[in-house]
């Protein structure tokens, strides 16, 4: 798809399929291509958008600083361009705090919600959250981008068979300005969702890798205290709608139904007979 203006900037988005609209939300540094496994699975039900946000991907990188609001005020603009009133929500690590933003903003467009290894609150309010952000800044200030991000993808994808995956996300992160890389960093860091929690009125999934940056027990005590649907992905790390791909489609497709979710022991990491050969794009 080409770019199209939304208020102060040109958004690159993918569409796919008919019927009631999915927003697919991606990870720092990445693309809508995050969901090139997702967008088969879906399409035939949804019309999926994915886009790009602003400072990634083929979307354009105006100078900062980000927000994680400005984000979300973004993907509200190409929905109304589109001409889409209400939408599901799908957010993946960053993407789902601005998927949860966006569910703040206009609770009224938003039919079902799903973040995917995110939280509600990236406030830096301990020294160990202080210290990984500056860590981060670092790492990328000093060994530079391309070798920060094979770090990342290395701890990512660690299994010999999950080679595309790991030189995929070292690849796509690697490329991005740094500027615009470190505006998106920053926009996360410190944004915070708790306080207007009552203004969600969709129902809300939260999709949990067992092995994520941040502990299964600080995602869980926040599901029990706002309410969300709570769902462990047995063997996942960060990248789950790259390396649990089944699992993360079985339960984007029945939560978005409305149908009750998978077992739990349908749930898990792709072990190397269905892990993908080939790194995503997307149809």
């Amino acid at each position: 798809m080409p770019l199209i203006g939304v208020g102060d900037v040109d958004l690159h988005y993918e569409s796919h399929g008919s019927g009631e609209a999915v927003l697919l939300v991606h990870g720092l540094g990445s693309s809508g291509a995050d969901w090139a496994f997702q967008v088969p699975a879906l399409a035939p039900h949804w019309r999926v958008i994915a886009p790009d946000l602003r400072g990634s991907g083929q979307s354009a990188k105006p100078a900062g600083p980000y927000s994680v609001a400005g984000f979300a005020e973004d993907l509200w603009r190409l929905l109304d361009v589109l001409g889409i009133e209400r939408a599901h929500l799908v957010g993946f690590s960053l993407g789902g705090a601005v998927a949860l933003e966006m569910a703040l903003q206009q609770p009224g467009r938003v039919q079902r919600l799903v973040s995917i290894n995110s939280l509600p609150s990236y406030r830096v309010d301990h020294w160990r959250k202080w210290l990984e952000v500056h860590l981060q800044l670092a790492a990328v200030r000093w060994l530079g981008l391309p070798r920060t991000a094979r770090g990342v993808a290395a701890r990512l994808f660690p299994n010999d068979w999950q080679a595309p995956m790991r030189e995929r996300v070292a690849t796509v992160v690697g490329s991005n300005p740094v500027p615009a890389y470190l505006d998106s960093v920053r926009a996360l860091v410190g944004w915070c969702a708790l306080s207007r929690m009552q203004q969600l009125r969709a129902p809300w999934l939260m999709l949990a890798a067992e092995h994520d940056y941040t502990p299964l027990a600080e995602k869980r005590a926040y599901a029990a205290r706002l309410g969300a649907e709570f769902v462990v992905i047995r063997g996942s790390r960060h990248g789950t709608p790259f390396d649990a791909i089944h699992a993360t489609n079985a339960c984007l497709q029945a939560f978005l139904s409305g149908m009750a979710l998978p077992a739990a022991e349908q749930l898990q990491a792709d072990g190397p007979e269905r892990s993908p050969q080939h790194a995503p794009t997307l149809p």
